[in-house]
């Protein structure tokens, strides 16, 4: 009866994975309002560095890509999860942890994945060390819940963690550990006494405290493997913001609508961070949500802020509708990453892009020929992106501005998709020095231009009008006034 209920699941959910997962909106992490700038000096030093780079790939992998389903969600009893009807939820459950068993990436090729990425001009990674589920991509010796334990196991590199962080760094990218606090497999985070009624821990830790130190050792345990066995790491992702200390949860928190319980879900991150950082300096904490002293970093998910914001942050974007890999999942076209990553960067962010490898171990093609062309057009204005920061006007219609260290201004007009290029380009502000010139990265020669008023007119050349959508956008760079 459980095969056959598992096989509806498994049914169910690839159904499921042919159609935008749109309640998987519930899952989704709202921004911190408050800010807290760090006082370290080595972090100071390299949350710039990491504002430099402007354009970073977040890896979903784990259990989740062997059905290609929502990552992790589905085992969670919330109103907004869909499973099939007649499969009773016990026996989902023990269906999805049994995919431990078949999770075999034959094909694990981490290289290829920095190759690609280093191709589409990104320069710091996110790799997901562990999800909700608990399902460890990485050699823990706190549980046999990892792929080290499945059928990957007898292969040379399935401490693949330790391989996709070399791979990357030997591409000169940021390395970044994404983490789950929760830890939904955990016996000391849902007790098997109880029923897993939401995404919190599912019994009182007021009434059992000692059961909830012995989460807090897993966790710091884990994290610690993390920060002591793979090499230099410059970024640590802890997911779950809904894990916090009860007295972080504001009027901000409760109007997300996730479910929130009157005691403290507190991993302890002053013990996480002391050790975390004694053994990597300067370390990036990006715990997410929990603004203070630990979030160096904001990270608005699946949006772009309507304005520009000051503190450090980053728009958190899926390059498909779904964070891990999906079949048949519907991917964004180059054009619309390319405006994305503008309006981030102008608006002072940074873009981290989500693709998940599939369960073989290889990315889907359609997400790698997306990501070169990607490529292609920042090998040409990447100057106009990287190593940037914010101006006064930062956007005028689809005209965003940014400036580079050295004091040069740049215009980048976000052109349709699919049209024509446009003859002539205008926009106010940002008005460029009398007598000074003005050049278009896309050639990077001279062009004519105009000022009347607070208006400035580029005439462009005829040539690029030739094809039809072959410039996602323009960038200009001159010197202001």
């Amino acid at each position: 009866m459980v095969l056959k209920q598992a096989a509806q699941a498994f049914v169910l959910c690839t159904v499921m994975a042919a159609l935008p997962l749109r309640a998987q909106d519930q899952g989704v992490h709202q921004q911190s309002i408050q800010y807290e700038a760090p006082t370290d000096p080595l972090v100071q030093q390299k949350l710039e560095k990491w504002r430099d780079q402007k354009f970073g790939l977040i890896l979903h992998w784990g259990l989740y890509a062997v059905p290609g389903i929502i990552e992790s969600w589905q085992l969670c009893s919330e109103s907004w999860i869909e499973r099939d009807s007649t499969v009773a939820y016990e026996d989902y459950k023990k269906w999805y942890w049994g995919l431990s068993q078949q999770f075999n990436p034959i094909n694990f090729n981490p290289e290829q994945w920095a190759s690609v990425a280093k191709q589409a001009g990104m320069r710091y990674l996110v790799f997901t060390t562990k999800h909700h589920d608990g399902f460890a991509m990485f050699d823990t010796k706190q549980s046999d819940f990892s792929i080290t334990h499945g059928p990957f196991g007898s292969n040379p590199r399935a401490n693949v963690t330790k391989y996709v962080f070399e791979a990357f760094r030997q591409q000169g990218f940021m390395v970044g550990a994404y983490f789950s606090k929760p830890d939904w497999h955990s016996p000391n985070f849902w007790w098997p006494r109880y029923a897993t009624p939401d995404r919190n821990v599912n019994y009182d830790i007021r009434k059992y405290p000692w059961r909830w130190k012995q989460y807090q050792e897993f966790t710091y345990n884990q994290i610690r493997e993390l920060m002591h066995d793979y090499g230099a790491l410059d970024i640590l992702w802890l997911d779950g913001g809904w894990v916090r200390p009860r007295e972080t949860v504001n009027a901000e928190v409760r109007s997300w609508g996730a479910p929130i319980p009157e005691f403290s879900q507190d991993v302890n991150m002053p013990r996480i961070a002391a050790m975390a950082r004694q053994a990597q300096p300067g370390l990036l904490l990006v715990d997410r949500t929990v603004h203070g002293p630990y979030e160096n970093y904001q990270t608005p998910e699946q949006r772009v802020p309507d304005h520009k914001l000051d503190a450090p942050w980053e728009s958190c974007l899926t390059l498909a509708n779904n964070w891990g890999y999906v079949p048949n999942d519907e991917y964004k076209s180059p054009t619309r990453i390319i405006h994305s990553l503008v309006e981030v960067v102008a608006k002072g962010g940074s873009l981290l892009l989500g693709v998940g490898p599939k369960p073989d171990g290889t990315l889907a093609n359609e997400a790698v020929t997306r990501l070169r062309v990607v490529g292609q057009w920042l090998k040409v204005n990447g100057s106009a992106i990287y190593n940037t920061r914010t101006t006064a006007q930062y956007q005028d219609g689809s005209t965003y501005f940014t400036q580079g260290p050295t004091g040069t201004r740049y215009a980048i007009a976000c052109l349709p998709e699919n049209k024509p290029t446009p003859t002539t380009i205008t926009w106010t502000g940002n008005i460029p020095r009398k007598g000074s010139k003005i050049t278009l990265l896309q050639t990077g020669k001279k062009v004519a231009w105009t000022r009347q008023g607070n208006r400035v007119q580029i005439s462009l050349p005829p040539a690029l009008a030739q094809q039809a959508g072959a410039y996602p956008a323009l960038a200009f760079a001159f010197t202001a006034e």
